[in-house]
């Protein structure tokens, strides 16, 4: 054998091993490595942020609330989830009904306040409150709180032991009655074996109620009365303004866990004063524009924030697949792998 003859089966040695291996995986069929574990479900984009609104009490103030709703729906904020107490409770209903915020602000302009105010002497309290139950019942057609078009709850204080009670099921128009009972002005609402009172007592402004029902971002809305060293006039603002002072320690409490605060300047307009409504409307429109930056920021970053997580969530379902893959290969495919014909599982 010549020198050259030997170093041509040399050259041609390793040709004629690809060539085999070739052949090998086509006789083969090239069968692919079996299935990896399934991946972790994601998708290429985030969920949509979920607003959730707590509307505070504040009898005839809490017309603001129709303003903030307004605003927050023209600047595309719309409110996935309510969660109201005393008057929040009664525009909250309304709204999770499905009403947009103009049918709400035409219901509040063409509101007759004998339709929600029946007195009846009792030591209870001089409102009976039946009149707004009905109402309320009534704009929502009569519907269940668990069957509103938006989840929604309303706020009322237990009697009996002071409890928070959070109602999400059952009469409607019973709960915002319960949440919206000041003590001393309405009777207290008759609920099973207890008896409830105005929420504002526990809960001003519901901010841990609409967290709770699953709100991403929540706007609170702050209408309630400050002890700022003067005397109310009459005996309802001096009830307000009593159980503002009650409730204001755990007030800010529960505020300084919200997202956004919007507080509309009505603290100048009286609690049983419904001829201001049109300007309660305007001053949560005013109030609600002022945070819009605020909010177009904290939305922003959450929304940056889950892109990032699915972004990390895919490259980790990618990296897991891949090495599932180059675990489950064959002999063979490991073996042209090696030698470069064939790369059986993609990098991630």
């Amino acid at each position: 054998m010549t020198a050259r003859s030997f170093g041509l089966r040399l050259t041609v040695f390793p040709r004629s091993l690809a060539c085999l291996l070739a052949a090998s995986l086509a006789a083969c069929g090239s069968t692919p490595p079996s299935a990896p574990p399934a991946a972790p479900d994601t998708t290429a984009t985030t969920t949509p942020i979920k607003i959730g609104v707590a509307l505070g009490g504040g009898a005839a103030k809490g017309f603001a609330h129709i303003g903030v709703i307004k605003m927050l729906e023209a600047n595309g904020f719309a409110p996935a989830v309510v969660a109201g107490t005393s008057a929040g409770s009664v525009v909250g209903a309304m709204y999770a009904s499905g009403m947009n915020a103009f049918e709400l602000q035409e219901k509040a302009v063409a509101l007759d306040e004998a339709k929600i105010r029946d007195l009846q002497l009792s030591s209870g309290g001089l409102v009976l409150g039946q009149k707004l139950e009905d109402y309320v019942n009534e704009q929502v057609r009569r519907k269940p709180l668990e069957q509103l078009a938006k989840p929604f709850v309303a706020v009322a204080t237990r009697l009996e032991d002071g409890e928070r009670t959070v109602f999400a099921r059952g009469n409607t128009g019973q709960a915002v009655r319960a949440s919206s009972s000041v003590p001393g002005v309405f009777q207290p609402v008759t609920i099973g074996k207890y008896h409830f009172v105005d929420g504002g007592i526990v809960s001003p402004v519901p901010v841990d109620a609409a967290r709770q029902l699953g709100a991403d971002v929540v706007v609170a809305v702050d209408i309630s009365n400050k002890a700022r060293g003067q005397t109310p006039s009459h005996l309802l603002g001096a009830l307000n303004q009593s159980i503002a002072i009650m409730g204001q320690k755990l007030g800010q409490a529960e505020l300084a866990r919200a997202d956004i605060i919007i507080r509309p300047q009505v603290l100048d307009m009286g609690a049983a004063d419904f001829s201001q409504r049109a300007s309660a409307i305007v001053e949560g429109e005013k109030a609600a524009l002022a945070v819009m930056p605020q909010l177009r920021e904290r939305v922003a970053k959450l929304q940056a924030e889950r892109a990032q997580a699915v972004r990390q969530a895919q490259q980790k379902a990618a990296q897991a697949e891949h090495k599932a893959c180059l675990e489950n290969r064959s002999r063979l495919q490991k073996l042209a792998d090696t030698v470069g014909l064939e790369d059986a599982c993609d990098r991630p």
